[in-house]
């Protein structure tokens, strides 16, 4: 039975069909209405987790079926001495990214509903992922992308038999026409910022490291942010850890985002100028207004995130933060994790800068236990 999905603003449920809302009839994200949890009183063994299951062995807590899987999940977490830190190497997915996680899930929902067509805006690597999954599920997609996209990112997604349909102007331009296309054909929107079962499969992203820590969670975890998804999932992966007793804790969630489309970072720091010197709060900039946009980190560009509310929520639970980083120290950080053996993309490297800027600015202590998710791999920027 596929599960059926809620607007925690205004309360309207809606029942599981292939022709379900992508939003609310009130304009906001629909969520599950019921969140899973094991029924079980302490974790399993590590070693008991059914390792050729990858991320679906957490399958009590994903409120979907594996309909659609490619053995995603289970990506390594290796120490970083550089960095005193140990990074996911999220980057060793089927497509090269993060995004292959919520792919799972949100193809997986497709299916059980029946659905033949599915839509999706993405400046690359989730128009790949939800092209590549839908290929497996043999649903027709559509994935509309900039028409700047990066052209490793439009073969990923052309080879995979999607459309790409390519639109002038800025992201939001491009999620626009998506969402028109969405309501005019009355096609499935499988959209990594909107579609609750997206952040199902991100929020595995939190079982995993826990396991792989003999369920503990780190101090802090420090990750990219654009619309969310990453971040998002892995606030509500770990707070489903520790409802279900799993850890003992949500770690700290500390975000970077790319300047020049920092808005939650400039919330969140908005009276700093207005501080005394040793009172400032975090910035990764001395001034992020005035800072040139960070053109680099082209994959979480992203001006308006569709779940801004929930995204401050979970800053607030997690006690935690968002800074804005610069293009420069995107490049130098992207250098060092390429010499360090590390191929990712520049979007991978604003995590890392942004741990070094924390560091910078004793928010993270020497000693604190840190976990950052390398996100895409360095071969979509050939």
């Amino acid at each position: 039975m596929v599960a059926d999905l809620r607007c925690r603003e205004c309360g309207r449920t809606y029942a599981a069909a292939a022709g379900e809302p992508w939003r609310c009839e009130c304009g906001h994200p629909l969520d599950y209405v019921e969140r899973s949890l094991p029924d079980r009183e302490s974790p399993p063994a590590p070693s008991a987790l059914e390792r050729g299951s990858g991320l679906w062995s957490f399958q009590e807590f994903i409120p979907e079926s594996p309909l659609v899987t490619l053995g995603e999940g289970r990506t390594p977490l290796v120490d970083a001495d550089d960095w005193d830190a140990q990074f996911k190497l999220e980057y060793l997915f089927p497509t090269g990214s993060f995004k292959d996680r919520g792919a799972t899930t949100t193809l997986s929902r497709a299916a059980a509903l029946g659905v033949e067509k599915v839509v999706e805006d993405s400046s690359g690597n989730a128009g790949a992922a939800i092209a590549t999954y839908a290929a497996r599920a043999g649903i027709e997609a559509d994935v509309y992308v900039p028409d700047d996209v990066k052209q490793s990112k439009l073969v990923a997604i052309q080879r995979a038999g999607a459309r790409p349909v390519r639109i002038e102007g800025d992201r939001e331009a491009v999620a626009a026409a998506c969402r028109e296309a969405a309501d005019d054909e009355g096609v499935w929107y499988a959209s990594h910022a909107w579609n609750p079962a997206f952040y199902a499969g991100t929020a595995t992203f939190a079982y995993e490291v826990a396991a792989q820590r003999d369920w503990t969670a780190p101090d802090a975890v420090v990750l990219p942010l654009g619309h969310g998804t990453l971040f998002l999932g892995a606030y509500r992966g770990f707070r489903a850890l520790r409802e279900a007793g799993y850890v003992d804790r949500i770690p700290r969630l500390l975000a970077g985002q790319a300047a020049g489309y920092a808005p939650i970072a400039a919330e969140l720091h908005a009276d700093d100028a207005d501080d005394e010197p040793g009172n400032r709060l975090t910035t990764a900039l001395d001034s992020a207004e005035d800072a040139p946009t960070n053109e680099i980190a082209d994959g979480i560009q992203i001006a308006e995130p569709v779940r801004e509310a929930q995204l401050f929520d979970a800053i607030a639970d997690a006690g935690g933060d968002a800074i804005a980083i610069s293009g420069d120290a995107v490049e130098g950080e992207l250098d060092r994790l390429h010499r360090a053996g590390f191929y990712v993309e520049p979007t991978s490297a604003v995590a890392t800068a942004a741990l070094r800027e924390y560091r910078r600015r004793d928010v993270l202590a020497p000693g604190d236990d840190v976990v950052v998710p390398l996100t895409g791999s360095g071969m979509k920027t050939l």
